[in-house]
């Protein structure tokens, strides 16, 4: 024998009640079929019951809802005339007995709790009424002939001794089907209607399994089992396939909803065994709940996060505490003697202060009592008034197999920490199957999130990435991105999740992610009129884990949300030089801020395009080296223009030719004054260790400044007139073998930069194109330095330095 509870969703319309009926039909074994009233019912039988109580005469419309409701259902799934009318009188019968109550509510203005009792009751009477006339062969009965309750604290509580005595009586012997509807009970004393408390009919069907020891309960609801978190919130949160009783409670106490929290301690006594199934997908396995622990290899240590999304944090706390037996007694038996329940329990070995967790429903009445209980010692000093701390939440992360397995809180908190987050109180008992900890609600989503990427309980590690500039540079990235997805996902497990676009004027932002087949149309299209200051509030607003801001700009107003960001646990991957070259105070903020929020600040592109040369050199240090003097030609625009002109290209259009293939900045006189590359030595100086700001870095420039003068059409008119002169000096160079490069030099901490005449012999002779070229010479490194030398310009390439500094960040290199 089994026995099968089906919810509300599963008995809520015509088609889920004609699955219930092929469901139960199909079983041969006797079964108990366990139903909850129509979905939605037992909510508006309670909003109708407030309206006729407060005088409001539209309770009237509530009812005739409810009762077409009813009918429109039974017109539905009932198919024989005869027993469909027949069915109707019935119905009817009970709805004007509803009526009738609701009427004397109505004209007395006063609902009383028995009053209410009974009027929720209707609910589930009604809906096994029509169950059992659709599934052949039922036969129904009522629960509160059976099912008694004693009153505690203002709650009914299961008389278990005549319970289990009356359900043997009454199921002797037994159908073949077994209509029982959930929820309602009577009271042992008065046989007054009481109920199991939401989500009872889960308990009453529980109650029935122990009582006639059935092989096993089945709880038919709207999912396909225990999730290792709420879906509404992970996208990437799975079925659970197997939990032990003590896991399912676990979850359970702290916000899954998937069981009512009493149901599992009936039947855990007798070991009888919980299958969560799917009513609307009837073929997937489902949750298998037993009091076997299986540790199945290759799965994640916890089985599931759960949440209370309505935390209040009440503290008792004074000097007068320390040492003081009985303190916690009192608190708890007061609160005990209110009927506030307490969920998470926390108290430091000082003694000083006790906190604990209740609903925020709870919390005023918590203070109140409690200022009251110890109102003596207030006075006296000896305590402090009762605190309230509410807008919380609370998590907890659950597993049997977390017990003696070292680490698990460490990498939790750790988690937590990366991602910003800030735990108020935390507690953890003995059994080790359960980690709570509370938070600020505003941080839930993405504490669940960072909770669930990090304990590999996700199917890929996520990256959420917020891309300002879709030029160039961010549109080759963005392209990059798109290509290389599904073998990032396929072979590294992740899944870069491109959650904001953004150009100088409009931003795009979609938690869920952006298609980026068509992401220009849909910034053109969608996005939302945008700044600098706007994008920063906007991403600060979304809070999403594991994020990160990717600056492809020029723009120094980008490049100052940085902090902001860093403040909030953003990291930065720029190629952006504004923040790594501006002042060495800001530039050494940010730097700090990256390592005391354990995020990521990352330029490599800002030197070299896709070279490795700050990640080299970092190397180098990390390893106890110390760079002592750096060469370098780190102009890909100037190497091309001085390895372009020709007898045949005059100065003047080998730049042209610069910035038609794209090695240029828009306006070239920046890559001409040498600006690009002091800005390039200045970030390469203070990465071997050096406080230089642009300031210090001595400039021999080649073009006079004139030419820098006035607008870029007069500099485009003016600059022809310098390429008589760069011819002469050309011909005059190719004569000694010679060749020109602009050369950036840092000798413990002296930077310059200038144009500089290289013979055959220099390893910078014989540099091409765009190409960069860069020695390092440190104290292992000294009599042959290391050279480090390619593509030094260009969209692509430099986009796929960025590609690779966001790599960097997921640990997957």
């Amino acid at each position: 024998m089994k026995v099968l509870k089906f919810g509300g969703t599963s008995v809520g319309s015509v088609n889920s009640i004609l699955s219930v009926k092929k469901i139960v039909e199909a079983i041969e074994e006797p079964v108990i079929v366990v139903v909850s009233a129509l979905g939605g019912i037992t909510d508006k039988l309670l909003a109708t019951s407030t309206m006729a109580s407060k005088g409001d005469l539209a309770y009237e419309k509530e009812l005739s809802e409810i009762i077409a409701r009813h009918l429109d259902v039974i017109e539905g799934v009932i198919e024989d005339k005869e027993v469909r009318i027949d069915v109707q009188k019935k119905v009817m019968a009970l709805l004007d007995e509803l009526s009738n109550i609701f009427k004397g509510v109505y004209l007395i203005n006063d609902l009383s709790a028995k009053t209410s009792d009974t009027i929720v009751s209707y609910g589930e009477r009604l809906s096994s009424l029509i169950v059992s006339n659709v599934i052949k062969d039922a036969k129904l009965f009522d629960s509160r002939k059976y099912i008694k309750t004693v009153k505690q604290f203002n709650k009914h509580i299961v008389d278990f001794d005549l319970t289990n005595k009356l359900i043997k009586e009454t199921f002797s012997p037994l159908p073949k089907v077994s209509l029982v509807p959930g929820f309602i009970s009577s009271s042992t004393e008065t046989g007054e209607v009481t109920n199991l408390g939401r989500g009872g009919s889960d308990y009453t069907a529980s109650i029935l399994a122990t009582a006639l020891d059935a092989n096993t309960l089945e709880i038919w609801t709207d999912v396909d089992g225990f999730m290792t978190a709420d879906p509404r919130v992970i996208s990437s949160a799975y079925v659970i396939d197997r939990l032990t009783f003590t896991e399912a409670m676990e979850l359970c106490n702290f916000g899954a909803k998937v069981i009512y929290p009493p149901t599992i301690y009936p039947v855990y006594h007798k070991n009888i065994p919980i299958r969560i199934l799917n009513t609307f997908n009837p073929t997937a396995p489902g949750t298998y709940i037993s009091k076997e622990r299986v540790k199945e290899e290759g799965k994640a240590i916890i089985k599931g996060i759960s949440s209370i999304n309505d935390t209040c944090l009440i503290t008792v706390q004074g000097l007068g505490m320390v040492g003081v037996i009985g303190v916690n007694y009192r608190i708890f038996k007061t609160l005990a003697k209110n009927g506030i329940s307490v969920f998470m329990v926390s108290q430091a070995s000082s003694e000083n202060n006790t906190t604990f967790a209740v609903r925020n429903a709870d919390a005023d009445l918590a203070v109140q009592v409690l200022n009251d209980e110890f109102a003596l010692e207030r006075a006296q000093g000896d305590m402090n008034d009762t605190v309230a701390e509410k807008d919380l939440a609370t998590v907890a992360i659950v597993g049997e197999n977390m017990k003696r397995t070292p680490g698990i809180a460490g990498k939790l908190f750790g988690t937590l920490g990366r991602a910003g987050i800030s735990v108020i109180a935390c507690a953890q008992g003995a059994s080790e199957t359960n980690i709570s900890f509370v938070i600020k609600h505003k941080y839930l989503r993405k504490a669940l999130n960072s909770i669930h990427d990090s304990f590999f309980l996700s199917e890929y590690k996520v990256l959420n990435l917020f891309i300002a500039g879709v030029g160039t540079v961010g549109g080759n990235l963005l392209e990059q991105i798109r290509i290389q997805q599904p073998k990032l996902m396929r072979q590294n497990g992740l899944k870069l999740n491109v959650v904001g676009i953004s150009n100088s004027k409009k931003a795009l932002l979609c938690r869920e992610g952006i298609n980026l087949d068509n992401y220009l149309e849909e910034l053109k299209e969608n996005g939302e009129e945008s700044n600098p200051e706007h994008l920063c509030e906007e991403i600060v607003k979304m809070n999403i884990f594991n994020s990160v801001f990717v600056d492809c700009t020029a723009s120094p107003d980008v490049a100052a949300l940085y902090e902001t960001l860093m403040n909030n646990n953003v990291s930065v991957v720029a190629a952006n030089k504004e923040a790594a070259s501006s002042s060495y105070d800001n530039y050494t903020k940010l730097k700090e801020t990256a390592r005391h929020r354990d995020i990521k600040f990352l330029f490599e592109t800002n030197v070299g395009a896709g070279l490795p040369i700050i990640n080299t050199m970092n190397d180098l240090i990390n390893s106890g080296d110390h760079i002592l003097k750096l060469e370098a030609v780190l102009s890909g625009t100037l190497n091309y223009i001085f390895n372009t002109i020709s007898a045949d290209i005059p100065f003047s259009e080998a730049i042209h030719m610069a910035k038609e293939a794209g090695y240029a900045e828009p306006d070239p006189r920046i890559d001409l004054s040498g600006k690009d590359v002091i800005r390039k030595l200045v970030i390469l100086a203070r990465e071997a260790g050096y406080p230089v700001e642009q300031a210090d870095v001595k400039r021999n420039l080649f073009i006079p400044e004139k030419y820098f003068e006035g607008s870029l059409e007069d500099f485009w008119k003016n600059i022809k007139d310098t390429d008589a002169g760069f011819e002469e000096k050309r011909q005059l160079l190719e004569a000694e073998g010679k060749r020109f490069r602009f050369v950036a030099k840092m000798e413990n901490g002296a930077c310059e930069v200038g144009l500089q005449a290289v013979d055959s012999h220099h390893p910078f002779y014989e540099l091409e194109g765009s190409n960069n070229i860069i020695m390092i010479s440190t104290e292992r490194y000294h009599e042959y330095p290391m050279i480090i030398k390619g593509y030094g310009a260009g969209a692509d390439v430099t986009a796929a330095g960025v590609f690779a500094d966001i790599i960097s960040i997921a640990n997957i290199r």
